[in-house]
């Protein structure tokens, strides 16, 4: 390989890259550039740290990375590349660095994968009725088989977001005799019938038709709070709300009565605050569900994230357009 590789540097928390990236993949990152240092950087502070900024080209990061700052990027003049190994990169990546024209990328998409699987196995049991009919048993009733709204057939599920989440979980809802609504106000009525699915232009509207509501929208400004009182109340008796995004788009005390009526299932991955503290009221309830913030990629799914990170460095060094290139004008409507 010709010594013009560029360098390369990966940061995040100490001790994550064994569980981030395959042997195999670090391979390829060194077939491509010339690794800068083989230990992540987890500060961009210290002297060894603004001696790799000052020749890195490509930056890897992930969990743990530092917020690349204006002074970070002046120590690091080569930059051209952040690839970032996990999903939202609103943590990391500054308005400096699209004002130096810093291509950026993330593994967002291959984040959304667990997420997907996770809502869809929560839809489906849900749907089943197998979350009361557990708590039945616990109280030593015996759950009714004549149960008339129990079954995955026939039902609708209303995803809130055409996010990378939201677009894999309609690809993984196909294969059963669902509706599947969508609401999301950046999806034209074309995107929709691409996707397969009803696109409801009204939340109130798609609240009101679901068996299952799935939340999927990013957390910006013009989503906190979109799930509140109203909404929430629209939900037929028995339905179900779903919540893997984040806790800011439901108005947590309106949750909280609704669900303390327990005329609706709650299942909830993301809650504020999180975790929950011990006595909370949500993990006591019978018809709540709590999981803490495991939807998204862990354990085996890591690599999963590296891998796109990888690919993206590839297609970086050869000339090729990013795969998932994040662009300054999509903050405001990405997760």
């Amino acid at each position: 390989m010709s010594p013009a590789r560029p360098g390369l540097a990966l940061a995040m928390l100490p001790g994550m890259l064994p569980h981030t990236f395959t042997p195999a993949q670090l391979d390829r990152l060194r077939r491509v550039t010339r690794v800068l240092s083989d230990e992540p950087l987890g500060s961009f502070d210290g002297e060894d740290a603004r001696a790799v900024l000052a020749e890195v080209e490509v930056l890897v990061g992930h969990w743990g990375c530092p917020t690349l700052t204006a002074e970070v990027l002046d120590a690091a003049p080569r930059l051209r590349l952040f690839a970032y190994a996990a999903g939202t990169v609103k943590w990391q990546v500054t308005e400096a660095v699209f004002e130096r024209g810093i291509v950026v990328t993330s593994a967002a998409a291959a984040n959304a994968v667990p997420v997907a699987e996770y809502a869809l196995a929560m839809i489906l049991l849900a749907n089943k009725g197998v979350l009361g009919f557990r708590e039945q048993l616990r109280s030593g009733a015996r759950p009714p088989l004549e149960a008339t709204r129990v079954g995955n057939r026939d039902k609708v599920v209303g995803i809130v977001g055409a996010s990378h989440v939201g677009r894999r979980l309609v690809e993984l809802l196909r294969p059963f005799e669902l509706t599947v609504l969508l609401y999301d106000p950046y999806l034209g009525p074309d995107d929709a019938r691409r996707l397969g699915v009803e696109l409801v232009t009204d939340l109130d509207e798609l609240c009101a038709r679901a068996d299952v509501l799935s939340l999927h929208a990013p957390d910006v400004p013009a989503t906190r709070g979109m799930i509140g009182a109203a909404q929430l109340a629209r939900l037929r008796d028995g339905a179900t709300f779903l919540n893997t995004a984040r806790p800011a788009l439901v108005d947590q005390e309106a949750l909280l009565t609704e669900a303390r009526t327990g005329r609706l299932q709650v299942i909830l991955d993301v809650t504020d605050p999180e975790p929950l503290p011990p006595g909370h009221p949500l993990l006591g309830l019978p018809n709540v569900f709590v999981t803490p913030h495991v939807a998204g990629s862990m354990g085996s799914e890591l690599p999963r994230m590296a891998e796109l990170a990888v690919q993206e460095v590839e297609r970086f060094v050869t000339g090729a357009a990013p795969l998932h290139p994040v662009r300054r004008e999509d903050l405001d409507r990405i997760a």
